[in-house]
């Protein structure tokens, strides 16, 4: 198989497409078994695939155990990612973005991960309570002691960007961002372009809305979608009819809809990778193969003015989770 094509995150060269391994124990309802999930991460490897990312909240930790288990014997073929701060202790979520609790999730994910570094460990949220420089000064003391190789920041604007980067080198700032999830256009893709910064687009297929993975609001028990509101009721409705139109492009570009929505995501800049997240091997496959299948820019264009003329309804988080979003608000941006 020819290797896909490469872009650079930080000091990394990894795939033009990662995964994200989220939903392999986190946020969408039952998710698969152990056996089923560790099929699917080493398949990625073998695809190609050489970025792989998680964090400490997934799985209340179990999804760093299954790449400990599943994936960490072909430690050299990928850059692990992983996030801290964002963190789950004796079941209860919660933001700690002091240095003695940063260092302590940290050394927790190690160990769940099973190796003695991560290539690139993210603040996964912003704490207000805690001056950015005191959390990235942590990851510094980290870096220095072998236990990461780069930083990176999680859904910040660019003004915690660039506050971050006059304590260290930031490698990359991870943000939502698809054609229907625009709130990096506003501020924080240009910060990372000038600052050298790559950016990891998280949701990139818009939590399967650009996938053809929604059609309705009855959806599992333990899936977040149930509470953001534009996934749900007339909202989700509104929705799906732009959705239909965004489904219609793809056919005419001779694209899946998640293909359509990646090579437009890749065509945004050099310096992004997203990192679409399936717990199924076909749509593994389909997503992979949209690193090499650029996408004609008439069809980038077209999907730019379909979403200008009509942008998404309802806010993107449920108000708690928004409460703890750090990235730009697009102008007019429904919050609730």
């Amino acid at each position: 198989m020819s290797p896909l094509p490469q872009r650079r995150i930080g000091p990394f060269t990894v795939s033009a497409i990662g995964l994200g391994c989220m939903n392999l124990s986190h946020g969408y309802g039952a998710p698969p078994s152990e056996e089923d999930a560790a099929r699917l991460l080493n398949h990625a490897l073998d695809l190609g695939v050489t970025l792989l990312d998680t964090a400490a909240l997934y799985g209340g930790g179990r999804n760093e155990t299954l790449i400990g288990r599943a994936v960490i014997g072909r430690r050299a073929e990928f850059t692990l990612a992983s996030k801290g701060v964002l963190d789950q202790v004796e079941g209860r979520r919660v933001l700690d973005g002091r240095p003695e609790a940063i260092a302590a999730s940290l050394d927790r994910s190690l160990a769940r991960l099973g190796t003695d570094r991560i290539d690139l460990h993210y603040l996964h949220r912003l704490d207000p309570a805690v001056p950015i420089e005191e959390s990235v000064g942590a990851l510094v003391r980290a870096k220095e002691a072998g236990k990461i190789l780069a930083i990176g920041l999680s859904e910040m604007s660019a003004e915690t960007l660039r506050r971050a980067q006059a304590v260290h080198p930031i490698a990359a700032v991870q943000t939502e961002y698809s054609p229907v999830v625009r709130n990096a256009d506003v501020a924080v893709l240009d910060a990372c372009r000038t600052t050298n910064t790559g950016f990891v687009a998280f949701s990139p297929v818009a939590r399967g809305l650009l996938a053809g993975g929604v059609a309705h609001d009855r959806y599992a028990a333990g899936d977040l979608r149930a509470g953001m509101p534009r996934f749900t009721g007339e909202r989700l409705r509104a929705n799906l009819q732009v959705v239909g139109r965004f489904d219609a492009l793809a056919r005419q570009a001779g694209l899946s809809p998640a293909q359509l929505s990646l090579g437009w995501v890749l065509a945004r800049g050099t310096h992004i990778v997203p990192i679409p997240g399936t717990r199924s091997i076909a749509h593994l496959e389909e997503n992979v193969a949209a690193a090499t299948r650029p996408v004609d820019p008439g069809i980038v264009a077209a999907v730019d003015a379909l979403f200008a003329d009509r942008p998404l309804v309802g806010a993107r988080y449920p108000a708690a989770m928004q409460a703890q979003i750090d990235t730009e608000r697009l102008p007019g941006e429904e919050m609730a």
